[in-house]
């Protein structure tokens, strides 16, 4: 799985445990799908970090476009120009 993928799997995990109104519901099996929504956030969160690192001392992260483009899509967010908004 991609980082995206980990993100997305993670938020449908969680989701899954809660009611219409958005609280969380404990029943029978809902601390192992917390656990398995717990490793992919975590994984998730290593990818993004990785997205974040500089590359030969420039800001710019050194993933290909499309792996950029995934991460912006999952998070739901528009990606900014380099220097802030236009």
């Amino acid at each position: 799985m991609t980082g995206p993928e980990h993100y997305l799997e993670a938020e449908r995990l969680l989701n899954g445990c809660k009611n219409s109104y958005g609280a969380l519901v404990i029943e029978d099996g809902t601390a192992e799908i917390l656990a398995a929504a717990q490793v992919h956030a975590t994984l998730a969160h290593a990818a993004a970090t990785a997205m974040g690192a500089p590359v030969d001392g420039e800001g710019d992260s050194g993933l290909p476009p499309h792996d950029c483009k995934a991460w912006y899509e999952a998070a739901g967010v528009k990606p900014q120009p380099k220097g802030g908004t236009a």
